[in-house]
C-alpha cells in the first residue's frame, strides 16, 4: 500500500493538529485584537480550516474554508500566519488568558 492511500483512507482524521491564537495589542490605537485558526477533518472526508478574529473580550467573527486535500489547507493557514505576524500578532503572553 503507498503513502497517498494510507493518507486518503483516513477520512475525518488529520495528520497533526493545527492550532493558532495570536493577539495584536497597542494602548495607544485602542487595539486589542485576536485571530485564532485551527484544521480539523470533518465527517464528510474533507478538511476544514476554521478562522475566528476580533476584538479581545469579544466573540467576533468566523469563517471556515474547506478542502479535499489536507496540504491546500495547511498551505492557507501558513499563510495566512506570515501574514498575521507581519502585521504584529503575536502568540499571548504567558499568564494571560483569552477572554473571549
Amino acid at each position: 500500500m503507498d503513502a497517498s492511500a494510507e493518507f486518503s483512507d483516513s477520512a475525518g482524521m488529520i495528520a497533526q493538529p493545527y492550532h493558532l491564537y495570536v493577539e495584536r495589542t497597542d494602548a495607544t490605537k485602542n487595539m486589542a485584537r485576536y485571530y485564532v485558526m485551527e484544521i480539523s477533518g470533518t465527517l464528510f472526508g474533507t478538511t476544514c480550516l476554521k478562522r475566528t478574529w476580533g476584538r479581545i473580550g469579544k466573540r467576533g467573527q468566523s469563517k471556515v474554508h474547506l478542502f479535499e486535500r489536507e496540504e491546500e489547507a495547511v498551505d492557507l493557514f501558513l499563510d495566512i500566519m506570515r501574514q498575521k505576524r507581519a502585521r504584529g500578532y503575536r502568540p499571548r503572553a504567558v499568564g494571560r488568558s483569552p477572554r473571549n
